[in-house]
């Protein structure tokens, strides 16, 4: 009989915890097994939501093995999103569904060049070509423009060398924000926007803020991709609400509302990625008439708008930020190298937001800050971002009759932006999926991003979301049009 040992808890005795049975003669499968075994007693609810897990210290003791592989195994378990880790608090169960392509049996398998391809997505390094990259071409933007800028921004005052900056963001950019969305939105004072790291960060802020391990968050499906992973990370349960070419299923919305009490729900009002399509008024209406029924926050991801054609809706002017968040963006009009978001809230909620942004990682670059506000302020930009919207509207429709010629059909037609999301209407298979075709394309230097990227949901036909900036290359027609004949 093989030896094994028990799971403890935290109080250093034999506590609640199931047993883990490691099978020591397999010495080189023991993270395999581990986690084999954690995610069964999480889809068996052995372990349940919010469980914290005992400390990587206590488990390589009480088990017998050292804690390079307690840490191999938890961080296997978190990017599998069934556990989640918080700073200085340690590890949590964040849910109780294992995707079946996840499932203990995958658990060997050889890593595809498809697990590389999320990084090289946002390195801007790659050779290949990034058609399912999310930023364009440094000849797009308004290269002279940015580097002025950033040259003024260098100039930075000595005395402002001695800190950290402010707390919410350069003052300066704050007040100009606020001056614009006033003529332009809504109303809104300077102490109600803080800046960040982008929005990422912002996203990040405001699930640290309002959420706790086994909240539910809602979240558009499909949708951003790296916000699902974030929404794990945080161990809460993300539940997809279908979104297509007509915009979000409200009655999905309501039923989804009404059975798991959502703390928050983020969504992309104007230009959804990967869609590029945007709510209606009345759509507009609704979602808050159900964010107030069910009480739940909205995160409007609002980082297209100075891409979208003028009187699109803003949940964040609709309803004067009581129950949205805003959530805005430089790096589509500018540069994705200026990592600078922003968060526009309520004067009660802004406090919070701050304190956490604080404690997690102090503030923000001022010589960012100072870039954007010098960039934004110049007499070219509007002249660039409206030669950026034209530019956008020619690659768009370039792309969208290239696919087309490939055999591809559009998931939506696009109201603008940056993304055309299209494929073929054959239903995945193991054998022939997203996955596979992004991983032949990479082998071929070519980035894409599979549907598998945006979904919650098990995808019904393969599609990828195209960059319309490379969308009509002909390394990528040559491609598709191989991969039309298979």
């Amino acid at each position: 009989m093989e030896e094994t040992s028990p799971v403890i808890d935290q109080t250093g005795g034999p506590g609640s915890w199931p047993c883990v049975v490691i099978e020591r003669r397999q010495k080189g499968r023991l993270v395999e097994q581990i986690v084999a075994a954690i995610s069964d007693m999480v889809a068996r609810r052995e372990l349940r939501i919010g469980t914290k897990m005992p400390s990587v210290r206590q488990f390589a003791k009480c088990n017998g093995i050292s804690t390079f592989t307690v840490v191999e195994s938890y961080d296997r378990l978190v990017t599998l999103g069934l556990l989640s880790s918080r700073r200085g608090s340690g590890y949590f169960v964040a849910r109780q569904d294992l995707p079946a392509a996840l499932a203990p049996a995958a658990f060997q398998a050889t890593p595809s060049a498809i697990d590389a391809l999320t990084p090289e997505l946002y390195s801007g390094v790659s050779e290949a070509l990034p058609v399912g990259a999310g930023w364009l071409p440094p000849e797009w933007y308004g290269e002279d423009t940015i580097l002025d800028a950033v040259r003024q921004a260098m100039r930075i005052p000595a005395n402002r060398l001695r800190g950290y900056g402010h707390p919410l963001g350069f003052p300066t950019l704050r007040q100009y924000m606020a001056s614009t969305l006033a003529d332009e939105l809504f109303p809104v004072e300077p102490e109600q926007i803080l800046l960040t790291h982008g929005a990422t960060h912002a996203f990040d802020l405001v699930l640290r803020t309002l959420t706790r391990p086994g909240d539910t968050v809602l979240v558009e499906d499909p949708g951003y991709s790296n916000l699902l992973s974030l929404i794990r990370h945080h161990g809460c349960i993300a539940v997809g609400i279908p979104r297509g070419e007509h915009g979000l299923d409200l009655e999905a919305l309501a039923q989804q509302a009404a059975q798991t009490q959502p703390k928050l729900m983020f969504v992309n009002t104007v230009l959804q990625n990967p869609l590029g399509t945007s709510l209606s008024i009345a759509q507009a209406h609704r979602l808050l008439a159900l964010a107030e029924q069910f009480d739940f926050w909205l995160v409007e991801d609002d980082i297209y708008r100075e891409l979208a054609p003028r009187g699109e809706a803003s949940l964040a002017a609709m309803d004067g930020l009581r129950r949205v968040i805003r959530v805005g963006s430089f790096s589509k009009t500018l540069s994705p190298v200026l990592r600078v978001g922003s968060i526009c809230a309520s004067t009660s909620l802004v406090p919070e937001l701050l304190r956490v942004k604080m404690l997690a990682g102090l503030t923000t670059s001022e010589i960012n800050e100072r870039a954007v506000y010098h960039a934004i302020t110049a007499r070219p930009y509007r002249r660039m971002v409206d030669k950026l919207v034209t530019q956008l509207d020619a690659g768009r429709e370039r792309a969208m009759g290239s696919l087309r010629e490939v055999g591809m059909t559009l998931l939506a037609r696009p109201r603008g932006g940056m993304f055309v999301s299209a494929g073929w209407h054959d239903a995945p298979t193991p054998e022939w999926n997203g996955k596979i075709i992004a991983d032949q394309a990479l082998k071929h230097g070519i980035l894409l991003s599979p549907c598998d990227f945006f979904m919650l949901r098990a995808p019904e036909s393969i599609w990828f979301r195209f960059n319309v900036a490379y969308a009509d290359h002909p390394q990528l027609q040559t491609f598709l049009r191989r991969i039309c004949r298979q």
